[in-house]
Formats: structure tokens, sequence, C-alpha cells
């Protein structure tokens, strides 16, 4: 019966990266076993299951529906058993290994999670930080495939599948170069005014493009583009050369750049950050006490 059990949790284990991973090879490198033994495994558990859990198209799998059922409730289990050491030690009062991994894209990462990870630096320097820089929905995934603890950033739309909790927002702002006409308006800057000139906005699969769209529509303006670029310094930098304005989220300011700052607020509304997790998931030790730093409270709520 030991011996069952070994094996039993064996195959969920590869059951749970496959998963993740999505790929025969990618989680026989990660398991260090052979893909035929991937394989294999995920064969058994099949056979003991009764069901198909898995879709193959060639190295490339997908979970079905009922293999979504069991990843569920067992990705938690051999989550909790992974980090067995590391959840022991800490309910000893003792937390001086392990990874924290978080995904943030890069307006986060450069803004908003400095400070917080500074001070989780201080308090557990022992932890590895892996942070992920990642753009657009590819975070979301990371989240999802359990290839990350949380991600931190803005969210537009909740799925059912994940818990949201903002901690700070900031407004929106419209940038230019300080000579430029609308820096010295001598009244509130309106979208109409913003029309003629070309916008300098970050990639189109960015949450910032599909806000400034929707919010001119909604006002039945057209606007054009000047420049595609990536990243808030890349924006201010163009700016301030006067190659266009731009509409950015006012914690991207740091108060050195050479440009004129007029705030969109009757238009745009406040851009929130917050704690992005999967709803269901296993925190190991460390995840908990960074999650906490933002929401200590978080765990108590009934999520």
């Amino acid at each position: 019966m030991h011996y069952y059990k070994q094996t039993r949790y064996k195959l969920l284990r590869t059951f749970c990266v496959v998963a993740q991973k999505e790929n025969i090879t990618h989680a026989a490198e990660q398991l260090h076993i052979s893909q035929p033994t991937v394989s294999l495994q995920i064969q058994a558990l099949e056979r003991e299951m009764g069901e198909k859990l898995l879709e193959r198209r060639g190295p490339s799998v997908r979970l079905t529906p009922e293999g979504k059922i069991l990843y569920q409730l067992v990705q938690p289990i051999a989550a909790g058993i992974d980090s067995l050491k590391e959840t022991f030690a800490a309910s000893l009062g003792k937390m001086e290994k392990g990874e924290l991994n978080i995904a943030a894209g890069q307006s986060t990462a450069l803004y908003v999670l400095p400070d917080y990870l500074r001070r989780f630096n201080c308090v557990y320097p022992g932890i590895r930080i892996n942070l992920h820089n990642v753009a657009g929905q590819s975070g979301m995934k990371m989240l999802l495939d359990d290839q990350v603890d949380l991600a931190v950033g803005p969210l537009l739309q909740i799925p059912d599948s994940i818990i949201y909790k903002p901690f700070v927002s900031f407004g929106s702002i419209l940038i230019t170069a300080r000579n430029h006409p609308l820096a010295s308006l001598n009244r509130k800057v309106t979208l109409e005014d913003i029309t003629p000139y070309g916008l300098i906005l970050p990639p189109r699969n960015m949450s910032t493009w599909r806000m400034v769209d929707t919010v001119f529509r909604q006002h039945e303006l057209q606007y054009s583009v000047a420049m595609e670029a990536g990243g808030w310094e890349i924006v201010k930098r163009y700016v301030e050369m006067g190659l266009g304005v731009s509409i950015v989220t006012e914690v991207c300011l740091t108060g050195d750049e050479k440009i004129t700052a007029i705030p969109l607020h009757d238009y745009f509304p406040a851009r929130s950050y917050g704690l992005i997790v999967r709803r269901g998931k296993f925190f190991t030790p460390q995840a908990k006490r960074f999650i906490e730093m933002f929401d200590e409270n978080f765990f108590a709520d009934d999520c």
C-alpha cells in the first residue's frame, strides 16, 4: 500500500506538470525523466481514473474537461507536498529559503513594486525573488498555469477563476513637451483639443491602448497614433523630444521629466493596481507573507 501511494503521487505530480507546461517534452525536462516515461505515467493515471485527461496533438497537450476538474483537485495537494519543507520551517518561525515567483508588467515592475520588494527582501533575505516581466495576457496565462505564485498590476476584466484585490490607484494624464501648444492652453484641456496631435502609445495588445480607444470612441472623436512604443520610459523620452503627445498613468512620472503633465480625470477613470491570484491556489509561506504586505486580511477573507 505504501508503494501504491508513492506511485499515485508520482503520477499525479507528473500530470500537474504536464497540465502546466501543455507540452510532454517540456514536462519531461522539468521532471528529469524521459518523454516516453511521462506518456506512460499519464496513460496509467487515465486508466486509474477511468477518464481521458489530455488531448494530444504531437508533443503539445491540452486538458479535457475531466482533466481540468482533476487538475483543480490535485494541484493544491501536489503544491502543498512539494513545499512541505518550507511550510514546516515557516510554522516553526523560520523562513530562510525558498522562491517567490511574481508576474508583472513593465510599469508595475518599475513604479509600483520596488518599495514592496525592498521591504520583503529586508525581512526575508534568503527568499529568492523571480520577477517575470510579462505583457498583456502573458501574465494571466502564467498565473492560470501555476508558473507564478501571483501577479501584480491593473486588471480591466476579472475572470471567474481569478481573485483581484486592488491596493492603489492612479489617475490618467496627458503629457506633452514643454513648448507644445497644449502646454500653454489657458483653460482645461478637452479630448477634442488632443485630436489634432499624434499620440505616442504602447503596443495595441496593452490595456492602455484599449482604454484610450474606448474613451475616444465613447465621445465620438477620432484620434491618430504618431508612434507605437513599448514602455513608459521610452514614451516619455519621445514626448520630451516633441514627436507626439501621450496619455499615461501618473504613476510613471518621477518629476525629473522635461514635460508638462495635464490631468484628464474628467475623461479617464483612475487605473487601479492590485494583487491577482488564481482562485483555489495553494500558496507557499513566502507567497502568503508577500501578499499580506499589501492586504493583511487577505487570507482571513472568504475568497
